[in-house]
């Protein structure tokens, strides 16, 4: 196979996962609890790769078209991030989560902060971001100071107004976060939240950045390297896997914009995997409860994959998520969840069954075998010969 497309759209759980009470989300089912809420979904693309087989979802019955496969994968990792979970589906799994905050950052972290940035924080606790924008966006007008908050992931989030504070300033101040976040508070992600509007009306920019730990370990990107295979990231990629193992990356300001992306690195020739993750699931609709928007998000997708198909010719399609957020939950937190494994481009006959998979690993170590990439220390079992 000389090329592949790795597709997570972040977010995309379908149905708790077996240890999700351990995380507080008993009953979570992102894709299925969001169809509901909507009276039902017009997506007969994921229907036809198999989506409705994983979980029960309104408006998508079960099925399959010849040249397909669908599974659904639990996570081994420990926690429910983007990072974990995009790791491991590059063959590294954790055997400790990342540190989490729920009562915000002590004093020896906030402070060291301050000092390097020569200005107070705003918030300083856990919060949804939309939310704490709102409630110290006029205060930040006022003063210039940063709001600085977390969730229930391993963030140290750092919001600024794009009047107030230059978007390559608020990337710096970041990047300095970066580097005194280490040790005992080495956070998972450092991310940028620019934003702009007025009180009352303030919306978040599609600028945010990530600044992200190295993986612990080589990835399959950096085998894919090692072979000779080029690697193109697409959205957060670059920041996930902090620019390892990546020929090339690009950041998107959209679903729709990283398909663009996407369909222009698939018409390149040689041979190369394509990395794509679609954010706008999770921070647009996910975190704020939104499952409207979140159904309307998953129909635009449906809309633009036979375009995808078509860009990718003979190559192989996976589309998978990184963990859940279920819209329709009391929490605006990521949900541990399964997430589906759905297939594209395969020889079989007939659409294939992929079961229930126990690591996300198992979709990097499919991709490596059907590519001819060495996985030799990376986690996960192949199914690719489940795919004819």
């Amino acid at each position: 196979m000389d090329r592949a497309l790795l597709l997570v759209c972040d977010s995309f759980g379908v149905g708790e996962a077996p240890d999700a009470a351990a995380y507080g989300d008993l009953g979570s089912n992102t894709l299925a609890h969001t169809a509901e809420a909507v009276g039902g979904l017009s997506a007969p693309n994921l229907a036809g790769l198999g989506l409705g087989n994983l979980t029960g979802i309104r408006g998508v019955p079960p099925g399959g078209q010849p040249g397909t496969a669908a599974g659904r994968a639990a996570e081994r990792s420990p926690g429910k991030d983007t990072m974990t979970g995009h790791w491991e589906i590059a063959g590294v799994v954790l055997d400790r989560p990342f540190p989490t905050y729920p009562n915000g950052f002590p004093d020896e972290v906030i402070e060291r902060f301050e000092r390097a940035v020569g200005r107070e924080a705003l918030g300083n606790v856990a919060a949804s971001g939309t939310e704490i924008i709102a409630e110290l966006g006029p205060e930040h007008l006022r003063t210039g100071r940063p709001i600085v908050y977390t969730s229930a992931d391993s963030v140290f989030q750092v919001a600024t107004h794009v009047d107030v504070v230059a978007l390559e300033t608020l990337w710096e101040w970041c990047r300095v976060a970066r580097t005194l976040l280490d040790g005992d508070h080495r956070v998972g992600r450092v991310i940028a939240r620019p934003f702009a509007g007025r009180p009352g009306a303030f919306v978040r920019t599609p600028d945010r950045r990530d600044f992200s730990v190295a993986p612990p370990a080589p990835t399959l990107l950096d085998r894919a390297g090692e072979a000779g295979v080029g690697v193109f990231g697409v959205g957060k990629i670059g920041d996930i896997f902090d620019g390892r193992g990546l020929t090339e990356y690009r950041y998107s300001r959209s679903n729709d914009d990283g398909i663009d992306l996407t369909i222009d690195y698939l018409a390149r020739a040689g041979r190369y995997l394509v990395v794509t993750n679609l954010v706008d699931f999770d921070s647009k609709y996910g975190h704020r409860n939104d499952p409207r928007g979140y159904a309307r998000c998953i129909e635009a997708l449906d809309r633009r994959i036979p375009e995808v198909l078509s860009a990718l010719g003979s190559g192989l399609m996976f589309i998978t998520g990184d963990h859940g957020c279920d819209p329709t939950t009391p929490s605006t937190d990521h949900t541990r969840e399964f997430t589906p494994i759905l297939v594209a481009g395969t020889l079989a006959r007939a659409a294939a069954d992929l079961g229930t998979r126990s690591s996300f690993g198992d979709i990097g170590a499919s991709l490596a075998e059907v590519m001819g990439i060495p996985y030799e220390g990376l986690k996960g079992d192949s199914f690719a010969g489940l795919l004819g």
